[in-house]
Order: structure tokens, then sequence, then C-alpha cells
């Protein structure tokens, strides 16, 4: 496994972005095989400019599932060319990677390849579905799915690098974290659909909507209806109650899990899903200042982190940790959702979004098979690549 190198004497080496790339393409623009001894500076730098990429997405995906809650679509909208810069940034260090061969081995430089492709390839598909379908009412559609793919795959392999790559140290803890934050925004995502769809349609119920007339007439005229509660409810929560829970605590567990394992600190899990909850709550005033839509901030994560730091505690995580996650984040969850009835009363607003309490029992089942899976299916995958080899 090739790690980072330590500098040597050369360059000096600037401090702006510039000058970093001005001098990376000086020294070190020639061809190369993944797994090429990478300096550090040249390190550090890239995957700055990863986490630099990820910041741009991840505050236009933001305010764009805001956004679809207020106007009709347009590709031209101020938070698609937001996304489209973090885009193009990605574009660059994926080529970077490829010609070079540095700051990657081959595994992870084949995940970051995987996952751009994929991306391409969707984004045209979710303009020609919109096209021909008009206005996409769910963040759950094949189309914005293969989107979520393409940059979960390319975050792995940003994170397999980084794992392979970085030397230890506060650093290397770091960016991990960080990394480790936007993928679990990246997986979470969806599920602004229902966080934006219920404060959606108590506005409406209020007198007050917040999606424009357009949007709304356009919403209805899609189901040949007047513009009545049944045409906003199927314009804002269109998911079943379902996937919601099991997707909000039981998948961002699992996330939250590797998290822990990777980083290898003690309050890892508590630190990423914190890192992500003061992002949303830092985002909400924002997108009220602006006008726009805000959601229901997921508080509850807090708990889902908290069970997975204290289940590693335990002498056995998988089980201890299925029945911690599923009690604090459905416990969690449940006193989330009574914050409304508690301090507004008969309010027409929410403080989280309706959920089926009954998917605890699938969540603390499909949790603990595959956390207990997790280290069999590692070793069993291990052992069949020596044998191969």
């Amino acid at each position: 496994m090739t790690k980072a190198v330590e500098d040597v004497a050369g360059p000096a080496v600037p401090r702006g972005p510039v000058g970093k790339t001005r001098l990376f393409f000086a020294t070190h623009w020639h061809r190369g095989a993944p797994g090429q001894p990478t300096p550090a500076w040249v390190l550090r730098f890239c995957y700055g400019m990863w986490l630099t990429a990820f910041a741009f997405k991840l505050v236009g995906s933001s305010w764009d599932m805001s956004w679809h809650f207020k106007w009709l679509r347009d590709d031209l909208a101020p938070p698609h060319l937001i996304n489209t810069v973090g885009t193009v940034i990605i574009i660059v260090l994926v080529a970077i990677h490829s010609y070079t061969g540095l700051g990657c081995d081959r595994r992870s430089l084949r995940l970051m390849q995987a996952g751009l492709i994929v991306f391409l390839v969707a984004a045209p598909l979710d303009v020609i579905n919109h096209r021909v379908n008009g206005l996409d009412l769910t963040a759950w559609s094949p189309s914005h799915l293969m989107l979520y793919l393409g940059t979960g795959i390319m975050q792995a392999g940003v994170l397999l690098g980084w794992l392979r790559l970085a030397p230890p140290g506060r650093f290397r803890t770091g960016v991990l974290l960080a990394l480790w934050t936007f993928f679990l925004e990246n997986t979470f995502f969806p599920n602004g659909q229902q966080e934006y769809g219920i404060l959606g349609l108590r506005a409406w119920e209020r007198g007050t909507p917040e999606a424009e007339p357009t949007l709304l007439s356009f919403a209805a005229n899609q189901i040949g209806h007047p513009v009545d509660r049944a045409a906003v409810l199927h314009f804002t929560m269109p998911i079943p109650e379902w996937v919601y829970p099991l997707w909000g605590i039981g998948v961002s567990a699992l996330i939250l899990v590797l998290a822990r394992k990777t980083v290898g600190k003690r309050w890892a899990g508590l630190t990423v899903a914190g890192a992500y909850v003061a992002y949303r709550c830092v985002m909400w005033p924002l997108l009220l200042a602006l006008g726009f839509p805000v959601s229901t901030v997921p508080f509850y994560l807090l708990a889902v982190g908290l069970a997975v730091d204290l289940a590693f505690l335990l002498p056995r995580p998988a089980l201890a940790g299925a029945v911690l996650v599923t009690v604090l984040g459905y416990g969690a969850f449940w006193v989330q959702s009574q914050l409304r009835p508690w301090l507004l009363g008969d309010s027409q607003t929410e403080s989280a979004p309706p959920v089926a309490y009954w998917t605890a029992l699938v969540a603390v089942a499909a949790l603990f098979a595959l956390w207990a899976g997790a280290g069999p299916a590692k070793e069993w995958w291990a052992s069949r690549r020596s044998v191969a080899a």
C-alpha cells in the first residue's frame, strides 16, 4: 500500500490554491499508474479540493430541495449552478488522479471513476425525465437515485483513498470525519422529501402556501385534480410513512457504524451525526431569510450517533448496537415529533414528519443481521481474494 511521502527539498509550496495548482502542474503533471508515491502537500491539497467540491454540491443540493418546493423546475436555477461548480471540480480531480496516479490506489481510483460515470449518465437522464414527465414529485425517482448513487460511489473512492494514503494524525482524522459527514448527507438526502413536504402541507392548510400557484397548479394537473388538499398532499407527501424511519435511522446508523470503525475514535459516530445536524441548523435560517421553504431538522440523528458509539464500548456491539439504535433513535424521534404539540399546541406545523413506528421491529432485526454479518463477510471476501491471488 502506497503512503504519502514526506516533502523533499524543492520549490517552496505556495499557500493559495492558484499557486499550488501551478506548482503541481509544473512539477507533477506526468503520466503514472495508480499508487504513485505522493508528496504530502499534494495529498493534502488534492483532498482539500475534494472537500471543496463536496461542499459546493452540498450547498447546491440543499438549496435545490428547498427551491423545488417553491418554484417550478429550472435547469439554470442558482442551486443547479452551484452544484455544477462542485461537479466540474470533481471532473478535474478524477482526470488528474487518472492521468498521474497520484493520491489514489487502483481500487479508490476505480470507485471515483465509476461514481463520476454514473453521475454524468444520470444528469442528462434527469433532464430528459423532466422534459418528458414534467415535474418530478419525489426525491426517490430513479434518475434522482442515480445521482445520489454516483455521488456516493465517488465519496467511497475518496474515503478509501484517504484511508489508505494519509499518514496518521489529527489532520487525517479531521478529513475522515468531514468525508463521512458528506457521505451521510448524500445518503440521507432523499429523506428531505418528507421533511420539506410535511411543512409544505401544513403551510397550505393554514392558508399560507409556500409553493407558487403555478407549481401547485402544475402538480395538480399532473393527476387531473383541482388544487385542493388531495393534490397538495400528492405533491408534498407522496412517500409511504415506513420509508422515512428505516432510511433515517436504520441506514444512517449503518453509515455511522462504518464511520466509527474507520475513524477509530470513541465519539466518531456522534461527531459525524452532530456535524450534519449542525449544518442543517445553519441552512435553516439562511433559507428562511432568503424566503425559501424550510424543513424539519433531524435532531434524532444525534441519538443514533450516540447509540452507535455506546455500542462499541460493549462486548457484543452488533446486538447492543441494534437495540440501542432502535430504542434511542426511535425514542428521540418520538420526542422530537411531540415538540410541536408540547410547545405550540394546535398550530398547523410539525416538528417531524409522520412515520410508521412498527418499522422499529424491522430496523432492530436488519441492523443486527447486517452489523453482525459484516465481520464474517469481510473475512470471507479476504480469504476469497487470497485464494484467487
